[in-house]
């Protein structure tokens, strides 16, 4: 591997209750270093959320530390971080270029008879490719020294945003692209940046939809599967093109998702003498959908002992407010599906 390269590790799940002490105290001996970049230096609070974030990413600490930076609010990582995350995805991506353009492609695992095709330039030309000088990037040192690695880094961000979004886990920008001052590797250079005071290109500022927004909240219930996958697909469109926020995103796919799982899996009516004929129970939901952040770490699962260490992280979050009781009840249901007898087997145990 060489030193440009970054290794992104498959996330591993475990007792946050048990590993929070031990991650706290890390934190603090790493704020000590004067070695590490200045917003995280005194700031132990802002190393245990690198870490954090990093082991979501599948990243070590120093990793993490090292390679995502906080701009204003917003994580951003280098190129070649994003890059790796695209391919830890399966997606194949290539990019190739010099100091008057650069172009990168990218083959999703799942559609691998398109490629999504992103070229950045240096001057502007007559198509309708992105270029450096369009968007005012020529007077930066940065450009004006390192023109072919900052040509690859904007083509190779732009393409993964539009190609797989989902893999980049809110990475969406380099932290050049939120202004600040980095080398050629993209490592960001001196202390804690500002955000610039307009947005990158191709930005949007997000605000919903909300008469979409009410009238879908309201129909949901109601429609067929068809419709719904129509309906999720359109959600998801309204997020990329800055017509619904994230937040909103979610109230719509969380009981979109919901309603897709009970018409593909219908309830199993139990018939109890003298029961009210409309009670049901429904059918056990055992599959998350692939954007749930949950997913990666119940598909990752090997043994009933990490079973029940992620039941204990997704308890522990629960009681926090960090997630939902129908959101946490559904992960609980994907785990006990890959291991059904885990239950009755800690029940036994105790």
């Amino acid at each position: 591997m060489s030193g440009n390269e970054i290794e992104v590790r498959q996330p591993r799940p475990q007792s946050l209750a048990a590993a929070l002490p031990a991650k706290v105290q890390y934190a603090k001996a790493l704020a000590d270093s004067g070695l590490l970049p200045k917003q995280y230096q005194g700031w132990p609070a802002n190393v245990l959320w690198a870490m954090e974030y990093g082991e979501m990413l599948g990243l070590t600490p120093m990793a993490a530390i090292t390679g995502v930076h906080v701009i204003e609010g917003k994580p951003s990582a280098s190129a070649g971080l994003i890059s790796a995350l695209v391919r830890r995805a399966g997606h194949k991506l290539r990019v190739k270029g010099d100091s008057k353009s650069a172009t990168c492609q990218i083959v999703r695992a799942d559609d691998p008879d398109f490629t999504f095709e992103v070229t950045w330039t240096l001057k502007r030309n007559n198509d309708d490719n992105p270029s450096a000088e369009e968007a005012g990037l020529l007077g930066k040192n940065i450009w004006k020294n390192y023109p072919a690695s900052m040509l690859k880094s904007r083509a190779i961000t732009q393409c993964a945003r539009d190609a797989c979004e989902e893999a980049l886990f809110g990475l969406h920008y380099t932290p050049e692209e939120l202004g600040t001052e980095v080398d050629e590797d993209g490592v960001v250079m001196g202390g804690p940046a500002q955000a610039p005071s307009e947005p990158p290109q191709d930005a949007q500022v997000v605000e919903t939809d909300t008469e979409w927004l009410e009238a879908t909240l309201r129909i949901i219930p109601s429609i067929g599967l068809d419709a719904c996958r129509k309906l999720w697909a359109e959600t998801r469109e309204k997020f990329r093109a800055g017509q619904l926020t994230g937040t909103d995103q979610v109230r719509v796919l969380e009981p979109l998702g919901a309603r897709m799982e009970a018409l593909a899996n219908p309830a199993k009516v139990t018939v109890v003498p003298d029961a009210p004929p409309c009670e049901v129970v429904e059918a056990e939901v055992v599959d998350l959908d692939p954007e749930d952040p949950w997913a990666p770490a119940v598909e990752a699962l090997a043994s009933a002992e990490d079973a029940e260490i992620l039941l204990a992280d997704v308890a522990d979050q629960r009681g926090r407010g960090e997630i939902t009781p129908e959101h946490a009840a559904m992960v609980e249901r994907a785990i006990e599906a890959r291991f059904p007898n885990l239950r009755s087997e800690t029940q036994v145990a105790a």
